[in-house]
């Protein structure tokens, strides 16, 4: 082949190499697009007069002054999974300087958490059971009424509307004498349907997730508990509490297609 020929068309691929990496360059632009972020929502239906109802039920609640012998506890569970590692992890030292662990893990099962929490008193604590039923939500109850606040009149409950979250599950766990006692200590509130952000509980397994339970491997209840424990013990001494401004005159303006139309 003639060498000014060769030359020619080394310079012809070279210029559309140069061309196309230029077109590919000025085409990956930003844009207002984000492809690999997702968002997820709550809608309820529109002019929905049950959603309301409770939803200004429960923001009167959180509208009411601290008071000691009525504290406000918002409660809220999630599930969670156990997992153990495949091989074990190798740590930091002198000619590692990172952490190595196995992409493969071991299943051990699942679990459920329970979270308390009194916003206006800074406190919190969560517990993990191996279940998450009826019999479970009411021995929550019992040591919620018999020991963090056993000198308080009333506790006023805010929670979701899950199917357990009756006083007929105190029933189901206790003789009728006890969970009648149970049941007379309690004021609930429930947050609507598709309205689960109405509790203020969700903002602290929100904080338990990322601070504690991300990209970890936690093979038994006992290890999770103590973990547990840890958390609820520094967030308590650090006072976190949670600083709630949504109210019932901001519902009826950002929410007001929620309220039916009332027709004279």
């Amino acid at each position: 082949m003639d060498t000014s020929t060769a030359g020619r068309k080394g310079r012809r691929a070279s210029y559309y190499r140069s061309y196309f990496l230029c077109q590919s360059a000025a085409n990956l632009k930003k844009t207002k697009y984000k492809p690999h972020l997702k968002k997820m929502w709550c809608i309820p239906p529109k002019q929905n007069a049950e959603f309301v109802a409770h939803m200004e039920d429960v923001l009167e609640v959180y509208s009411r002054p601290f008071d000691q012998k009525r504290p406000v506890i918002c409660m809220d569970e999630k599930p969670f999974q156990l997992l153990d590692e495949y091989l074990e992890p190798i740590s930091m030292g002198k000619d590692n300087h990172s952490e190595k662990y196995d992409c493969e893990y071991v299943r051990k099962g699942s679990c459920a958490i329970f979270m308390f929490t009194e916003p206006l008193g800074g406190w919190r604590e969560a517990h993990a059971y191996p279940r998450r039923t009826a019999c479970d939500w009411a021995l929550q109850l019992k040591w919620l009424v018999d020991e963090p606040y056993a000198d308080a009149d009333k506790i006023v409950l805010v929670m979701d509307n899950l199917n357990t979250h009756t006083t007929a599950s105190l029933y189901k766990a206790f003789p009728p004498e006890e969970a009648y006692r149970i049941a007379q200590k309690l004021e609930i509130h429930y947050t609507p349907k598709h309205g689960s952000w109405l509790d203020m509980a969700e903002i602290e397994l929100s904080a338990l997730t990322v601070q504690c339970l991300l990209n970890v491997r936690i093979p038994t209840i006992e290890d999770l508990n103590k973990i547990l424990s840890a958390w609820s013990q520094k967030r308590n001494f650090a006072q976190k509490g949670v600083s709630w401004h949504f109210t019932t005159d901001d519902a009826r303006i950002k929410l007001s297609h929620l309220y039916p139309e009332i027709k004279f």
